[in-house]
């Protein structure tokens, strides 16, 4: 397969399915509006529906990635689109808050379950090592591009069949993502039909895969780095559309401007993978991300109108630089080729973290003050734990470029 838009050809449906799975994430902010008129969702509670995709990964990330190292990723990928299907149809029935939110926890297991073995399942489909940064970059970028487009079309669907039909239909993208996945990507070679046995052993293998990745510093220090940016990152985009419709904005002006702030993360991402393909630094990449976003939160939060808003772009882009610098490193910086869904499993088990914990953080505290003006101190103190990780990044990253490459 040729290249498209730059990403590799054999990455290419990955990243696709990356993308519709992320979609999920993006529709919930738009419905904020609809589901507090309709089941009386209030702003934190809305904070937790926002963050309640992310149980699974807080809980079952590194356990799940190393599942997948076991049962094979594409396998793994398939049944968290299924899951991912049934979240979203069964939250299209709810009646009350509860029930909304138990749903959602069944979308980010299934969300998680397809988005974690995507890296390790590029990693093997992409040999070459620069042709590996790249794709990389723009899987990083699979958030912030579903993420977008939830945001942006999500309000026109809710406006014209309401959130319940475009959940159903979301719901039915899920089960197309999967179609493609299985008839684009071969099958997980050495592994057959999953049974009782072969999940028992792959379980009782997750116990030492896990144990090795756990004991080894890098996959710690990428997972801390990630959550230090996911859970700032979710709390503002997420809110966004809050935030305007607050201000007087209209439904369409909040939906376009706040998939533009989601979408935008995208040229940090795939720039981070070009950055680095041509020799930039570690530090000097997450430096700038981190900087960067506190820059644009306190914008974000503090000036009014489109200084804000401009902030708020700057904020997302710059720091797109930091998922797409850090993907590149779980993948290196995994102990062994057979837990790089293990590592990246635990890296999106502290980013989950930090994406359920954000959110509500960031409504608890505009509540208690009155308004998001001091919203910006939960980013900035964020983005200094980021930086101050970013030198350890940089000697675990030096170390693997100087290692043989593992395949």
């Amino acid at each position: 397969m040729r290249k498209v838009l730059g990403i590799p050809g054999p990455a290419l449906p990955i990243v696709a399915v990356g993308v519709a799975s992320a979609m999920h994430v993006g529709k919930l902010p738009p419905a904020l509006p609809w589901l507090a008129r309709e089941l009386g969702v209030t702003l934190v509670q809305g904070g937790f529906l926002l963050s309640m995709i992310q149980l699974a990964g807080m809980t079952l990330g590194a356990l799940l990635g190393q599942l997948a190292d076991r049962l094979g990723p594409r396998r793994v990928m398939l049944v968290g689109l299924l899951l991912l299907a049934a979240g979203s149809a069964l939250g299209a029935l709810a009646q009350g808050p509860q029930t909304l939110l138990w749903t959602r926890g069944l979308e980010g297991l299934g969300f998680l379950t397809t988005v974690l073995p995507a890296p390790g399942l590029i990693r093997r489909r992409v040999a070459e090592v620069r042709a590996q940064a790249r794709a990389l970059g723009w899987w990083g970028a699979y958030m912030p591009i579903g993420a977008a487009l939830g945001l942006a079309l999500s309000p026109p669907l809710y406006a014209a069949v309401g959130w319940r039909a475009a959940w159903w239909g979301l719901a039915l993208l899920a089960l197309a993502s999967a179609a493609l996945l299985a008839r684009s990507v071969p099958a997980d070679q050495g592994r057959g039909e999953g049974d009782a046995a072969r999940l028992a052993d792959a379980l009782r293998a997750a116990c030492g895969g896990l144990r090795l990745t756990l004991a080894s510093p890098g996959p710690w220090w990428v997972a801390l780095a990630f959550g230090a940016y996911s859970g700032q990152w979710l709390a503002v985009v997420g809110f966004l559309p809050t935030l305007y419709t607050e201000a007087g904005w209209s439904a369409t002006a909040v939906g376009w401007a706040s998939a533009l702030a989601a979408g935008i993360n995208l040229s940090g991402n795939v720039g981070a993978g070009r950055l680095l393909a041509r020799g930039w630094s570690v530090r000097r990449l997450l430096w700038l991300g981190y900087g960067a976003m506190a820059l644009g939160a306190v914008g974000t939060f503090t000036l009014p109108g489109w200084a804000g808003y401009a902030a708020a772009l700057g904020f997302s882009a710059l720091g797109g630089l930091v998922p797409g610098t850090l993907f590149a490193l779980a993948v290196r910086l995994a102990p062994s080729p057979a837990t790089v869904s293990t590592t990246v499993g635990w890296v999106q088990q502290l980013s989950s973290l930090g994406q359920f914990s954000g959110p509500p953080l960031v409504a608890w505290l505009a509540s208690q003050v009155g308004g998001w003006h001091w919203s910006w101190v939960f980013n900035v103190l964020c983005c200094a734990a980021g930086a101050a990780l970013a030198v350890a990044l940089q000697a675990r990253w030096r170390a693997a470029l100087a290692a043989p490459a593992r395949v």
